[in-house]
């Protein structure tokens, strides 16, 4: 009996036994890939010594001699800590992310590789001011150092069994045109979705959904726009509509990419400017941003020091956004019209060559090929024109051309870098207007009190009478894009009454300035009027004021429909469910806070009500066009509420005899689906439903304990969309910071995600609690807690 349990009793030894040794062995390999983060280092690349200093975050501080030697040792750092963010953002860009993640990533490739944006950003680079690429490249190389320094290659590429192809010059500016990509990208497929809807519908129920303006409107220029009219019963009438069981794409349609940026002047600081930033981006660990200071000679004046703090992109030499001392600047997404639909006409007699004001031209055709991990090779066959390439097709069949900044020969650069040696407010604003990035708001702030608003990034010029909203014939002459716009042709403001700015993503100017730039999606105007609010109720300002206004969520845009819900359950007959709603209604406190229950229940019914509104009124462009998705419709709360004040009986959504009949429909509905989870509706928490969700990319594919390691807490989270603390399980705050140039060591910064890339290093995910709960960490690094010295190899 004794010999019959030694058998097995040794095979299960030796099978804990083998994985222990395989469980070590994963260990020591994952071990062998951290940042060197101490000691000396001898490097082929830099001038000088140079220092690379952590602190208790991770935040790096890069001491050298000459700005070279500091783009080559950040490189050198970005490439050690986050090769694979960056990896995944020149893919993104040059759609080679199949590459790595095999088919399931086809559909984005292809996408991408139309713009075929590897071969642009490689006649970009060499088109570069000679001081541009001097930057690059010595950023390239550090990077590829950094990378080759390591024992092991990143524990992604492990996983994924691949090796990290070498960084090359002009990968930096994939990177740049990648967060073109995220940032204004899908302004064409928007623009093409509402000619969709403009030729299946009324004029006037098309311009009554697609507007802009209203009252919620907060412009830094001008006033609120006019809410286009409700369409008569003889214009659009849904009583005849039948309903079809299909639903537009729940609330995704008012859901932007944006930020906040705001500032105030001296005069309410009694010092220098104040400004705030938060960009508002898809989230994940590690965090999209390094935190980032870098000191050394100004190239103008070696005698000057530059000592600029902030967050650089993992990917490009800089600092994006911070203070150096004498200026301050963040970014919201400015939302104007970068992107235009031009009808292509072939020759009848030669489809390859097409009309323009100049004659007939020929297509260029090229073949690209899309590398598949574990798949063979796919092709993509692209058709360029001197607009852009041909991707889709207008309303009528003709071929369409998309003309996109990005796309253009100068409309990506690394001329951000400037920011970190500019000293003056005029300085500032001048750079701003030829840097080639994505458009943004700007709001910049200088040590002496002054503030300024502009659009920073290359505008088109738009020439000619069509309309950019539609696809329009660039055959004519004198029709198109002509440029740039010079950049006393950029909206600014300097210095307004009030002493200050505000910016989220909102429709900011009017009149022929507003023509100009054109609407690329302006978001409603309700977080930026809860901004301008919070800032004008303040006589004083400290970045403690800055901060409490960042992290506002209180739920002004809801209160009305919480007022709306409460009269429509008031009237009605009682059920169980109904009594239910009531009764978590009854702990309503203002705020998007975690234990609400009336939150929740306020927000979803909200979205309930809209989707139904947005789905009736787009059935007709759905029938007519089955590939239809409802577009960014971000101000169609204005009409929604229009319909919900008027009531017009011609406009109900099928289903429903009258607009009560509708509005408690949508509220029966909202309680059968929140009571079918455990404990009920009141155990419908708004923090149940905005749980954290901000993971590693490579997550997902892993074992759920092995990704919880990776992934931040899954935790919930104050703060909604539409007001200033925005938070969705995966989206909000990528960094939240409050500064006075001149006087970092009072402002703060936070940041999600955490600094590092590395699982096992002590920064992967630090800070990312003081993030989650709004507890603000100083803005300038704090003692070092680890330096590296490099030194040339002579």
């Amino acid at each position: 009996m004794k010999r019959g349990l030694r058998a097995p009793a040794r095979f299960l030894f030796c099978a804990l036994a083998l994985i222990a040794i395989v469980a070590a062995a994963a260990w020591l390999l994952l071990r062998a890939s951290l940042p060197r983060v101490e000691g000396e280092l001898t490097v082929r690349g830099i001038e000088r010594a140079t220092t690379i200093a952590r602190d208790a975050l991770g935040t790096v501080t890069i001491r050298a001699d000459s700005r070279r030697d500091a783009a080559w040792s950040l490189g050198f750092v970005h490439a050690q800590e986050r090769y694979f963010g960056m990896d995944l953002l020149r893919r993104r860009a040059a759609g080679e992310l199949a590459e790595l993640f095999g088919k399931a990533a086809l559909p984005l490739d292809r996408d991408s590789r139309a713009q075929r944006m590897r071969a642009r950003m490689s006649q970009v680079y060499r088109q570069l001011p000679p001081a541009q690429r001097t930057l690059i490249d010595a950023y390239r190389d550090g990077v590829n150092t950094g990378l080759d320094d390591l024992s092991v290659r990143p524990f992604e590429y492990v996983l994924l069994r691949s090796k990290p192809a070498a960084w090359r010059s002009e990968d930096t500016l994939l990177v740049v045109a990648a967060m073109s990509f995220m940032l204004n990208g899908e302004q064409g497929k928007r623009e093409l979705a509402l000619s969709r809807m403009r030729a299946a519908l009324p004029s006037a129920a098309h311009a009554f959904l697609a507007g802009r303006g209203g009252e919620l409107d907060a412009p830094l220029l001008g006033s609120a726009l006019a809410w286009p009219q409700v369409p008569g019963a003889g214009e659009f009438d849904l009583r005849s509509q039948r309903t079809t069981g299909s639903r537009a794409d729940s609330h995704r349609h008012t859901e932007t990419i944006g930020s906040n940026a705001f500032a105030v002047g001296g005069a309410l600081t009694g010092g220098g400017a104040l400004v705030a930033n938060d960009m508002h981006l898809d989230l994940r660990a590690p965090n999209l941003w390094f935190r980032t200071r870098l000191i050394y000679p100004d190239p103008d004046d070696p005698a000057r020091q530059v000592d600029v703090s902030g967050v650089s992109l993992p990917g490009a030499p800089s600092v994006i956004a911070g203070s150096n001392g004498h200026i301050a600047w963040g970014f919201t997404n400015s939302y104007i019209d970068v992107a235009d639909w031009v009808r292509v006409e072939r020759d009848p007699h030669d489809s390859l060559r097409y009309r323009t004001a100049s004659g007939w031209q020929r297509i260029l055709v090229t073949h690209e090929t899309i590398k598949v991990a574990g798949d063979t090779d796919a092709t993509l066959t692209v058709e360029q024109t001197r607009w852009g390439p041909i991707l889709a097709r207008d309303v009528d069949g003709a071929p369409l051309a998309l003309a996109w900044s990005a796309g253009q020969p100068d409309g990506i650069d690394v001329g951000i870098g400037a920011m970190e040696t500019t000293r003056t407010l005029d300085a500032a604003l001048a750079l701003a207007h030829r840097i080639g990035i994505p458009p943004q708001n700007l709001i910049v702030g200088d040590r002496q009190g002054h503030i300024a608003w502009t659009i920073a990034g290359r505008i088109p010029r738009r020439i000619g009478d069509f309309d950019p909203r539609l696809p329009a014939d660039w055959s004519r002459a004198d029709t198109g894009w002509d440029g740039w716009l010079a950049g006393d042709e950029h909206p600014q403001i300097i210095d307004p009454p009030g002493a200050r700015l505000w910016s989220a993503n909102q429709r900011s100017v009017d009149g022929d300035l507003l023509k100009r730039l054109g609407d690329g999606g302006y978001d409603l105007g309700a977080r930026a009027g809860q901004i301008r609010d919070d800032l004008a109720a303040r006589p004083h300002f400290t970045p403690d004021d800055m901060l409490a206004i960042q992290l506002d969520d209180r739920a002004v845009l809801l209160a009305r429909w919480k007022a709306q819900l409460d009269s429509t359950l008031a009237v009605a007959p009682a059920t169980p469910l109904r009594l239910q709603l009531q009764r978590a209604l009854a702990d309503w406190n203002g705020h998007a806070a975690i234990d609400s229950v009336a939150y929740r229940v306020v927000h979803d019914w909200r979205n309930e009500v809209s989707d139904g509104i947005v789905d009736a009124f787009t059935q007709p462009v759905r029938a007519r066009f089955a590939d239809f998705e409802v577009p960014s419709l971000p101000q169609v709360e204005q009409a929604v509420w229009q319909l919900l004040t008027d009531r017009p009986a011609h406009l109900v959504p099928a289903g429903a005899q009258d607009w009560a009949r509708y509005l408690l429909d949508c509220a029966d509905r909202v309680a059968a689906r929140l009571d079918q989870l455990p404990g009920g509706i009141a155990a419908r928490t708004w923090g149940e439903a905005n749980t954290a969700q901000i993971n590693h990319p490579l997550s997902r594919a892993l074992p759920s304990w092995l990704a919880r390691w990776l992934d931040m807490p899954h935790e919930p989270l104050s703060g909604d969309r539409n007001m200033p603390r925005v938070q969705a399980p995966g989206f909000g705050a990528s960094e939240r910071f409050a500064v006075s140039p001149g006087d970092e060591a009072h402002g703060h910064f936070m940041m999600p995600g955490g600094q590092s890339g590395h699982p096992l290093s002590p920064w992967y995910g630090a800070g990312h609690e003081d993030w989650a709960s709004g507890r603000p960490t100083p803005f300038l690094p704090g003692p070092a807690q680890t330096v590296l010295h490099l030194l040339p190899a002579h």
